[in-house]
């Protein structure tokens, strides 16, 4: 029998374990799942952007690249926020997307995207619409191995509809590409050499660390060495135990704030995150007086742009090996980490700091939390603390509607785990069709969403610029429980501090998702 394209990608996804497939179909893609074999899932959801949330979610909890299939032109328009994002999260993807037929592209015709391969450009690593059908399955192929590539991220293929049922070309072996690299032996001994003569060393760890199972071999650097640990502005992930005596806290995306938060460190040492994320401009030195910085990542553009220190390329997990191996075990005094925080007031109104706080009292040890309340960030930080790794993920681009979708991506990836998706009111908004997906896969997510009634880092950043009353800041009349409802998912509404510990015991126990909407003190609270 002939294979098609359609059969020959089938068989690859198989052979790259790529058998989830996260869309939203147009006409333009239904050839893709003509015969539709039973071990490939569908999981749909109801909004192309909300589609690859999910996807990026997954791929990043299930650490292998995830398939997603959007619709042409404006599907993928639609889909540009979280691709910008998956590309800020090094999220690996491979975007497939629809197109005409190509005997119709000279014409212009309904749904053809012009430039189908510039569209989701600079936001994806690589970006294809094959001459033809033919080489559908290798540039399928070749996106996948890009995607996972360090540093990781999406890839883009633009496929005409016509090709699906083409005749396949001949099959070609599969190839291997291996990500993980060690960085120059002589660069990481001259780092172990100055870290092991500190008098007060400090570790920062980003996302990286995390992303490559680096975990462990970075609590064993900072015990070894006895070095406080700091995490790089504004993380996606979670790299070291946030009640670990060494941990030091969150440092601020703000040049100067986050260089006093360093004085008094002799050797500073990356790992794994860029030097520095800033979000609010501040001149100044980047770094204090008698502060030398060196920095461990497996991405070159980080290392370019840089503004201080020296950078070491290389994969985390075998660069910290090498960082182990050479540097010497040190005598001084153990780091005093951050102090404790007490368990705030039941007050009415509800503080986010309190609903935080049960959440930390009541969840199981494996739990794994999705967050997107940036007006709460500092409450999670003192009240929640992650304890183990991919226990923890975030939005790293800054732009809103990631959390909820990408929750139910870490719950599809993650079977027999709870996970519990933190989001403020208004972020919320931005993808709350998610639910729709969650619901029908009957996934265990708590949604617990911290409702302050508006866009409350708005008004924070308002605060801070003299602008006493800004437009469209206040969200008013929202029945998230009934939106809840709507889509399958039960809701309920917490208004009082006694009734939060009972609503959370019943969500964190559901087979499936629930949402809690708290309404939390109306209090513009300070981001940084």
């Amino acid at each position: 029998m002939t294979s098609t394209v359609r059969d020959a990608t089938h068989a690859l996804m198989r052979s790259l374990g790529m058998t989830t497939v996260f869309g939203n179909p147009g006409s333009t893609e239904l050839p893709f799942f003509r015969d539709w074999p039973s071990d490939l899932r569908y999981v749909l959801a109801l909004q192309e952007s909300a589609a690859v949330a999910m996807a990026d979610g997954y791929a990043q909890a299930s650490d292998n690249a995830a398939f997603v299939n959007l619709h042409s032109a404006v599907g993928v328009g639609h889909a540009m926020g979280s691709i910008f994002t998956a590309m800020r999260n090094h999220a690996p993807l491979v975007i497939t997307a629809g197109q005409q037929t190509r005997a119709m592209l000279p014409t212009e015709p309904f749904l053809h995207s012009r430039q189908a391969t510039e569209l989701p450009r600079p936001y994806v690593k690589w970006s294809s619409e094959p001459a033809r059908a033919e080489d559908v399955p290798a540039a399928i192929a070749r996106a996948y191995h890009t995607a996972m590539q360090r540093p990781r991220g999406p890839a883009f293929v633009s496929i005409p509809v016509d090709d699906w049922d083409a005749e396949a070309g001949e099959e070609t072996p599969r190839r291997e590409v291996h990500g993980a690299f060690v960085g120059d032996p002589a660069g990481l001994h001259a780092v172990a050499e100055v870290l092991g003569r500190s008098a007060s060393p400090a570790l920062v760890v980003g996302p990286g660390v995390d992303r490559d199972g680096a975990w462990d071999l970075t609590v064993e650097l900072a015990e070894k060495v006895q070095a406080a640990v700091w995490v790089s502005p504004l993380s996606n992930r979670c790299s070291f135990p946030e009640d670990h005596p060494a941990f030091a806290g969150f440092l601020t995306p703000q040049r100067g704030k986050l260089a006093e938060q360093l004085r008094g460190h002799d050797v500073v040492v990356v790992l794994g995150a860029p030097v520095f994320t800033y979000h609010v401009h501040e001149g100044g030195p980047f770094l204090t007086d008698g502060t030398e910085l060196f920095q461990l990542v497996d991405d070159p553009e980080s290392a370019a742009y840089a503004p201080v220190g020296t950078a070491v390329l290389t994969s985390l997990r075998l660069g910290i090996g090498q960082l182990l191996a050479d540097v010497a075990r040190h005598p001084r005094r153990p780091s005093s980490g951050r102090d404790r925080h007490g368990a705030p007031p039941a007050t009415s109104p509800i503080s986010a700091a309190f609903v935080l706080h049960t959440i930390a009292g009541l969840m199981p040890a494996d739990a794994i939390v999705v967050e997107e309340a940036p007006s709460h960030r500092n409450a999670m930080h003192e009240h929640l603390p992650i304890r183990i790794s991919g226990g923890f993920y975030t939005c790293a681009s800054g732009g809103l509607g990631y959390g909820l979708p990408a929750a139910a991506g870490v719950a599809l990836a993650s079977p027999g785990r709870r996970v519990i998706c933190l989001l403020g009111d208004g972020s919320s908004l931005y993808s709350i069709q998610g639910l729709w997906t969650a619901a029908q896969h009957q996934l265990p997510i708590s949604f617990v969403i911290l409702n302050n009634g508006g866009y409350m880092a708005l008004k924070s950043f308002a605060a801070d610029l003299g602008i006493e009353k800004a437009p469209g800041v206040d969200l008013p009349g929202i029945d998230f429980s009934a939106l809840a409802g709507g889509f399958g998912c039960p809701g309920r509404r917490v208004e009082q501090p006694d009734d939060l510990e009972p609503a959370l015991r019943d969500s964190l126990a559901a087979d499936g998702p629930t949402l809690v909407d708290v309404a939390v003190d109306e209090g513009v609270e300070r981001l940084y």
